[in-house]
């Protein structure tokens, strides 16, 4: 048995108490609790404490500690339920005190994946360029069950992810403009699939996009790449040199037409 001496407030934190002890050989340090573990266990001089007790309070004081620690990573921005157990298992606590700590968050409604989701799916529809199919991967990566992004989902609405895809492709097109018609719309599709949007908000954007170029922005694109071919095969001549330029460019999307015409200007040069 132990017997409580002394109990002091830490000069750093007010709302932690220094818990002195006496096992029959004079007064000593202990361990210190939270101000609610101490009210809570009524926590006093003179109180004697066996084992048990003493592993009661511990437990309670970790659970406390953890508590308040999880509070504060929340008062940053909202967390689901997995990011809260990775937090504290990286602070390699107990399991138990990680569970009962999961508790009390859900009971003071600090933690609620079901709202998490929601807030989420409008963050990323306001904020971002992400399809859904992004954003419920990231959902899932961060520990939120699968009907509950589904629910979550419906925040963002169709039309809003046409929009949002239709301003990408805008974005894209003058990026890509030394590209080929069709290789501008082989790299729209690859960067909206990559960025999350299903397959028919993809056709729906790249329709109401103005992508195909007049002629002579597209024969300026084929002069650009056929430039930079002319550098990579000026070893080769005649029929060689010909052909290999001809599979390079069609390659590259551009149409025969425009690729003879292109060859036949660099003749007369």
């Amino acid at each position: 048995m132990a017997i409580i001496t002394k109990i002091t407030v830490q000069k750093l934190k007010k709302d932690r108490y220094n818990i002195f002890l006496d096992y029959g050989k004079g007064e000593e340090y202990a361990f210190s609790v939270d101000e609610d573990v101490l009210i809570k266990n009524n926590l006093k001089k003179g109180l004697e404490l066996d084992e048990l007790f003493l592993s009661e309070i511990t437990y309670q004081d970790d659970i406390r500690k953890a508590y308040n620690q999880s509070i504060q990573y929340l008062s940053r921005m909202m967390r689901t339920e997995k990011e809260i157990r990775t937090f504290l298992r990286g602070k390699e606590l107990p399991e138990p005190v990680i569970q009962e700590v999961i508790h009390k968050l859900y009971e003071y409604k600090f933690l609620n994946d079901e709202d998490y989701a929601y807030s989420y799916v409008r963050t990323q529809m306001n904020t971002s360029d992400k399809g859904i199919d992004l954003i419920k991967r990231e959902l899932r990566e961060k520990g939120v069950q699968d009907q509950l992004i589904e629910k979550a989902i419906g925040e963002y609405p169709v039309e809003a992810q046409i929009e949002t895809a239709k301003k990408l492709c805008e974005k894209y097109v003058q990026k890509y403009n030394r590209d080929s018609d069709r290789v501008i719309k082989q790299k729209l599709e690859q960067m909206l699939l990559r960025k999350g949007y299903h397959s028919h908000i993809i056709n729906i954007a790249m329709e109401e996009v103005e992508i195909e170029k007049e002629q002579d922005e597209e024969m300026a694109a084929l002069i650009y790449q056929g430039e930079k071919l002319q550098r990579k095969y000026s070893k080769f001549t005649g029929y060689e040199y010909e052909q290999k330029m001809k599979q390079a460019l069609y390659r590259k999307g551009f149409s025969i037409d425009l690729i003879e015409r292109f060859l036949r200007d660099q003749e007369d040069i």
